[in-house]
């Protein structure tokens, strides 16, 4: 039996809406894992803690699968760990994930993935283009913020910051993409968006054959249509996230604990 499994709970140590962010954020690790957007140990996910400035953040060395609501790790805007925990974090998913909840008190959730689609087309000049369905909620509300190296200059924040402005979408070039959410359910459903916009692209620019654009007279409409959405009533991942759970439960028990 690993230290994982035997971590104890930490239920009863925190606030009922503490403990339902650890396991909706658990699940949202457990998910990037389950969907082969994880890379080893890194890259994270975050979500705000209600009430306060504390987030959650992953155990820096465990997988995402192995990820449960107690091994998250709560810290401070400055990175301080605000409870005990025997894991530590990393400290480039520090900069990037507070860099974002400093200044944007609408975000509830931040995830951040390195998949070769994503990286791939962050790494194209035009960036991603209006060719999918997909990519017209993306296109909607989305930042691009060119790459500085590995994250550990915290200087490179107040960039960050300018550069995703009121974005609900990042492409970090030859780094990444990035979705900010008002939920941790509606986080992940536009990195699905995200990943899939570009898996497309990357793959239709496999072949030899001419690109269709999407027509600028509906590329106007259309892409108010998704900024409604994305910046309204959320991106629909409280219709989804159940149903997501429900595979969850079936393929990567024991989040929840």
């Amino acid at each position: 039996m690993t230290s994982l499994h035997a971590m104890p709970s930490l239920q009863s140590q925190v606030s009922a809406a503490e403990w339902r962010t650890r396991i909706d954020l658990a699940a949202c690790y457990r998910l990037v894992a389950l969907h082969g957007w994880d890379d080893l140990i890194f890259t994270h996910i975050s979500a705000k803690l209600p009430g306060n400035e504390h987030f959650l953040i992953n155990p820096y060395g465990l997988m995402f699968h192995e990820i449960t609501a107690s091994s998250l790790v709560k810290v401070d805007l400055a990175g301080n760990k605000v409870m005990d925990s025997p894991y530590e974090i990393n400290p480039a998913g520090y900069t990037i994930h507070s860099a974002v909840h400093e200044v944007r008190h609408d975000v509830a959730c931040v995830l951040h993935t390195h998949t070769a689609a994503g990286v791939a087309v962050s790494a194209q000049r035009q960036g991603l283009l209006p060719i999918s369905q997909q990519s017209l909620f993306v296109l909607s509300s989305l930042a691009t913020h060119g790459y500085e190296g590995v994250a550990l200059n915290h200087d490179e924040k107040a960039r960050l910051q300018a550069d995703l402005g009121e974005s609900a979408f990042m492409l970090l070039h030859n780094h990444g993409l990035m979705t900010c959410g008002s939920s941790i359910a509606d986080t992940f459903l536009m990195m699905f968006i995200f990943q899939r916009a570009c898996e497309i692209q990357i793959m239709a620019q496999t072949g030899s054959a001419e690109l269709i654009p999407i027509p600028e007279q509906v590329l106007a409409g259309a892409k108010a249509m998704a900024a409604g959405v994305t910046r309204g009533a959320g991106m629909g991942g409280a219709l989804a996230w159940p149903a997501l759970l429900r595979k969850l439960d079936a393929q990567s028990p024991g989040y929840a604990c």
